[in-house]
């Protein structure tokens, strides 16, 4: 698993083209740590993963493999010329949110 979550990391690293140095500068995450990381040498904690996913424009989903991005189909119409792939984004961070949080047994407040 640590393996797959540095390939992941490095490849959300790499489509964002940002070098290991301007990650610790957008993450605050020392270059030797995300070194380790991305090599598998080091787990990544969740606010580390939280923080690179941010970075990077990934969701934690996709870092850490349990993509519901995979599962989830939308349709939208943007009238105000609103870049639909940001659109989409930020809907699937919300979803993978409610995900995670059904996952950790914490109810929706009402």
């Amino acid at each position: 698993m640590t393996t797959r979550m540095g390939t992941a990391i490095e490849s959300a690293r790499e489509a964002a083209q940002l070098s290991q140095r301007a990650l610790e500068d957008r993450t605050g995450i020392s270059q030797s740590t995300l070194s380790r990381i991305l090599s598998g040498k080091r787990p990544a904690k969740m606010t580390e993963i939280i923080q690179i996913a941010d970075a990077t424009g990934c969701t934690v989903a996709q870092l850490t493999g349990t993509a519901v991005a995979d599962r989830v189909q939308c349709a939208a119409r943007a009238t105000n010329g609103s870049d639909m792939d940001k659109m989409r984004q930020r809907l699937l961070h919300f979803i993978e949110l409610d995900a995670y949080l059904d996952d950790q047994a914490i109810p929706a407040p009402l």
